[in-house]
């Protein structure tokens, strides 16, 4: 590749790679027919690894010595540019960041540190394609800082990108959660949103005890989620807030599947029923709420939960009664 069609490609200017070439930093391997020189794969490459580096704030010769030094460590070079940036002015921040979380992940070599930059790169992008293929792969070419995840999560606000990024912190285990408890707390509501939706994808007993915790906020998505994921874990104290939902008609189907998951032993179908009864019999919910509570019913198991649809047949409420006589129905037939 001529070296016009490698600046079109790389963004590197063609009088960057000529000083490229002065140096002695990338020097094109071939020649063609006319006798221009040729860049070869692993030239272009030599050029990205180049620019990746730079990024980091090393100066040519110290590029140089990184590439073509095999012995030459990382650590201590990382360490010195992060205390150099600390004397910088703000608009360098985002660097300083960037080498932090680059220590964080202890790399042995160049090839480490070239790996981690893409990765965080990737996950600032502005392509939403590019920040869900970086979550998706930081798991298998990693390391990258559980800082930078969540704080990529909490601010995503493409569901794909953000479903991506969920999946990638549960599978880097607890580590995240003690940033994501911060979350919770945030005064932006979407980031408490965020914040509780991966913790839920997180399965140890830390996160479940995080999303107890969050039946509490005052804030009502996060305890709807949280009682989601808590019903899904078999949770008993999930039950008031999800019968809230089926009533409120906010995720009430999924409020309702995961009451039927929990009445899945005797003791709790009958302490399920009778809140449910107990809120068609002393809530002075509109119509459309009491139905979805006697649609509730339908897969509670037990006899507390068929007698109130035996009576609920009666109700004065005609959809209400023509609902629970539709579900008689199919209970008998099963």
């Amino acid at each position: 590749m001529l070296i016009g069609d490698v600046a079109r490609r790389s963004g590197v200017s063609a009088r960057m790679l000529r000083h490229y070439d002065s140096l002695g930093l990338v020097r094109p391997t071939g020649r063609s027919d006319g006798g221009y020189r040729e860049y070869s794969s692993e030239d272009i490459q030599r050029i990205f690894h180049i620019e990746s580096l730079r990024s980091l704030g090393l100066s040519l010769r110290e590029v140089g010595r990184a590439l073509d030094d095999p012995d030459f460590r990382p650590a201590e070079l990382v360490d010195d540019l992060i205390r150099q940036t600390r004397e910088r002015i703000a608009a360098e921040t985002q660097l300083l960041t960037r080498l932090r979380r680059i220590g964080v992940a202890e790399p042995s070599g160049w090839q480490d540190v070239l790996q981690v930059v893409a990765l965080l790169q990737a996950l600032g992008s502005k392509s939403a394609g590019r920040r869900q293929r970086a979550a998706l792969s930081s798991v298998e070419e990693g390391p990258v800082p559980v800082e930078a995840l969540v704080e990529a999560v909490l601010s995503e606000t493409d569901p794909n990108v953000a479903g991506a990024l969920r999946w990638a912190l549960a599978q880097s285990g607890d580590g995240g959660l003690a940033l994501l408890a911060e979350g919770l707390g945030s005064p932006v509501a979407e980031v408490r949103k965020r914040a509780v939706q991966s913790i839920a994808e997180i399965s140890d007993g830390t996160a479940t005890a995080l999303l107890q915790e969050a039946l509490t906020s005052s804030d009502i998505v996060v305890r709807k989620y949280a009682a989601l994921a808590l019903g899904a874990r078999g949770v008993a104290e999930a039950v008031p807030t999800l019968i809230d939902m089926v009533v409120e008609g906010t995720n009430d189907v999924d409020a309702a599947d995961a009451l039927s998951a929990l009445a899945s032993r005797p003791a709790s179908a009958d302490r399920i029923a009778s809140m449910l009864v107990d809120r068609l019999a002393h809530d002075t919910a509109e119509s459309s709420a009491r139905r979805r509570l006697t649609q509730a019913l339908a897969d509670i198991p037990g006899t507390t939960a068929s007698r109130a649809l035996a009576d609920l047949s009666h109700d004065d409420d005609r959809a209400v009664a023509l609902t629970a006589t539709y579900i008689l129905g199919i209970r008998e037939q099963t």
